[in-house]
This record gives structure tokens, C-alpha cells and sequence, in this order.
């Protein structure tokens, strides 16, 4: 399965989830290099360690735990943050417990905004976002957001739009579109 198509039906997956939930997602190797460490996006005040997110068991994608809805993960079969093809990185919006998360701030973006990602080696890979959406989960443009890229993109993903009492999810997806930084 090449990388995209196993990007393609982790999109996919992410319909019927969000990062709050589990979702089923294909494990593709990512290359060896660096791995990111931290996430920073000055606008917001986000400055978060980042947890290495594979797949658990049932093989549904790993998302950082809710009891610390406050630390980000760089799903590691995506790109690694700087090389070609969009990164992903998922965060909590909120948690019913803890108040805000991560993400929380994720819709006050703005095309320009700087985004970087520091990296093991030392190296930073420096972003600006592009755009900021929202999906309807059974919406979700799954092509744009996990679509081979001929250049460095990332994706911070999170969950967004009306929370469903009854199912216990946020109806939408937001995605932050972001491409490299010269």
C-alpha cells in the first residue's frame, strides 16, 4: 500500500472519529529521520511537547490520552514535519473534565501564521498556514487533507463544530492547512 492510499483510508477513518476517539488507521513506515519533539504556534501561546502516536491494537489510530488534553502527537506513520508530504498532528479541542485542550485555539489561525516544529536533531521546520476549516465529518476532503504533497505540509487536525450529546462527538473536523516555510 503506498503512503498515500494508507493516508487516504486514515482520513477516512477519521470520519467516523475524531481525535477524542479512536479511529481506525494502516500503519505505513515512516521514512528514517529525525523525530519531532515540540510544537509551537506563537499566535495561539501553544507550546507543546509532542507524543509519538502509532496505532493500538484494534488498529485504530493512538491519539494523545485525555487525561492531558493539553500535549499534541505527530501520528508517526505520516511524514515527519519538514519532508515532503503533510505531517499530521492531532490534539484534543477540549476534554469534559480538563477545560480546553491543545487545539482549543485551532479556528483563530490566519493565512501567514507562523507554525514550527522542532525536531530531535535540533533542526526546526518552520510553517505558515495556508487556510482554516471546518468539515462535516461526513464532508471530510479527504484527497486535500492527506493527498500527496510535492513539498513540506502540515496538518494540525482536531474536532470541532456542535457537540452530539447523544454520541458523545463534535460534529466537524477543524484542519489547519500549512505549507514549509522557506
Amino acid at each position: 500500500m503506498t503512503r498515500a492510499a494508507a493516508l487516504l483510508c486514515l482520513a477516512l477513518a477519521l470520519l467516523a472519529g475524531c481525535a477524542a476517539g479512536p479511529v481506525a488507521a494502516p500503519e505505513v513506515p515512516a521514512p528514517a529521520a529525525a523525530r519531532p519533539v515540540a510544537l509551537d504556534v506563537p499566535v495561539l501561546g501553544v507550546h507543546t511537547p509532542l507524543l509519538s502516536l502509532g496505532l493500538q491494537p484494534d488498529g485504530t489510530v493512538e491519539v494523545p490520552p485525555l487525561d492531558d488534553v493539553g500535549t499534541a502527537g505527530w501520528y508517526r506513520h505520516s511524514p515527519v514535519p519538514g519532508g515532503v508530504g503533510p505531517a499530521v498532528l492531532l490534539g484534543h479541542v477540549d476534554s469534559a473534565r480538563d477545560g480546553p485542550g491543545v487545539f482549543a485555539g485551532l479556528t483563530r489561525l490566519r493565512p501567514g501564521d507562523a507554525v514550527s516544529v522542532v525536531l530531535d536533531d535540533g533542526t526546526t521546520a518552520a510553517f505558515r498556514v495556508d487556510r482554516v476549516e471546518s468539515f462535516a465529518k461526513d464532508a471530510f476532503p479527504t484527497q486535500q487533507v492527506y493527498g500527496d504533497l510535492d513539498h513540506p505540509g502540515l496538518r494540525l487536525i482536531t474536532c470541532g463544530g456542535t457537540f452530539d450529546e447523544e454520541r458523545r462527538s463534535y460534529r466537524d473536523n477543524v484542519v489547519v492547512f500549512a505549507s514549509g516555510a522557506p
